[in-house]
């Protein structure tokens, strides 16, 4: 092979498998912006809210549809597979008060009224629970 550019047929057939194409391209860019919107959404968007954030933005990718009828993962959802993204589900409150137990009720006689005259004429109190992954504390 004539050298023209001054580099041997092993090296540049070497530096040629190294390039990125056009596919691999749009793919990390695509990738980019999932990561983006994944943070910016504090980690709780999976892949339909981050494939309908995508196309508000104007990034198209294939249709769910046409995906599912050829047994190809959603894109969005793949690349989310690949990059080790999850989203993490936030558990509904739940009211565990029962307001119609037949125990004492205290009256509120403090009434709002937080100033005193008097040292130790007032005393209030609260509770605090946190949530922690066994329960509450």
């Amino acid at each position: 092979m004539c050298k023209i550019l001054q580099v041997g047929e092993r090296s540049y057939n070497h530096w040629k498998s190294q390039c990125v194409s056009e596919r691999k391209q749009r793919v990390l860019l695509v990738k980019g912006k999932i990561i983006s919107i994944y943070f910016d959404s504090k980690q709780r968007y999976g892949s339909p809210p981050i494939t309908a954030e995508l196309a508000s933005l104007g990034t198209k990718l294939p249709r769910p549809e046409s995906s599912a009828r050829t047994g190809e993962a959603i894109p969005v959802a793949k690349y989310m597979q690949e990059l080790g993204l999850r989203s993490k589900l936030s558990k509904k409150f739940k009211v565990r008060t029962n307001s119609k137990h037949k125990y004492l009720i205290v009256p509120n006689i403090l009434n709002r009224e937080f100033s005193v005259t008097e040292s130790s004429k007032v005393w209030v109190s609260d509770i605090t629970y946190i949530r922690v992954k066994e329960g509450f504390l």
